[in-house]
This record gives C-alpha cells, sequence and structure tokens, in this order.
C-alpha cells in the first residue's frame, strides 16, 4: 500500500510540473474581441487583399504562400512568432505590423482599428 501511495505521489508531482509544458503550443481560450463582428472580417480580408500572402479558411485566395496560412488561428500561441495571441496584441499587430516587429515581411498596409477588430473576431474562428 505505502509503495502505492509513493508512486501516485510521484507520479502527480511529474503531471504538475509537465502540465504547463503540455500545453506551450496551444493558446489560452479567446475571449470576444469587444465590439467586433467576424462577418465584418471577412469582408475586411476580402478587401484589403489578405489572400495576396496568406491563404485563409473560408476566402478564395490565388494559391497563397507568401505568408503562413493562417488555418487554426484561434490556437496559435504567437503572432508573427513575437506577441502573445490575444486579440489586443492581434489588432496592434493587424494595424502596424512592422512596429510590432522591425524585421516581419508583413506591411503595414493601413488597416484602421475598427477593421482590425473585426479582421481579429474573424481570426479567432479559426480553431
Amino acid at each position: 500500500m505505502r509503495k502505492t501511495g509513493a508512486r501516485l505521489k510521484t507520479f502527480m508531482r511529474v503531471a504538475c510540473l509537465l502540465l504547463p509544458v503540455a500545453g506551450c503550443g496551444e493558446s489560452v481560450p479567446r475571449v470576444p474581441v469587444s465590439g467586433a463582428d467576424p462577418v465584418r472580417g471577412k469582408a475586411a480580408i476580402e478587401r484589403y487583399g489578405c489572400v495576396a500572402c496568406h491563404a485563409i479558411p473560408g476566402i478564395a485566395n490565388p494559391g497563397s504562400n507568401v505568408g503562413p496560412p493562417l488555418n487554426r488561428f484561434a490556437k496559435r500561441a504567437y503572432i508573427g512568432g513575437v506577441l502573445p495571441n490575444v486579440p489586443a496584441e492581434l489588432v496592434r499587430w493587424l494595424r502596424d505590423p512592422p512596429q510590432a516587429d522591425p524585421r516581419t515581411a508583413m506591411p503595414d498596409i493601413g488597416i484602421s482599428e475598427p477593421d482590425a477588430k473585426d479582421i481579429a473576431a474573424y481570426l479567432y474562428t479559426l480553431d
């Protein structure tokens, strides 16, 4: 009986240590983007021509491969490899990517704040 109890304690200690590591590739659950609409976001993605560089589920594209595909975007831990994937940071990134990461290839294309919020709302539907 003592061995079983000791094994259980050891298992629980190891599990508690590994639990944070297991979630590193997955993002935390999303909070809705305040005042945003994913339907308007999809239209904004089409209007700004985001598919010229990105393959985006639900939006026809010409076989884009300059930027990364945005499938499962809601599950990603980081935006552009540098920002935590949370709504405020995504809106910031969409509005001015080079300000967030001067080495990014993604240009500042003049996305307005309301459009950035709507685009973020759409991207967070991609899980």
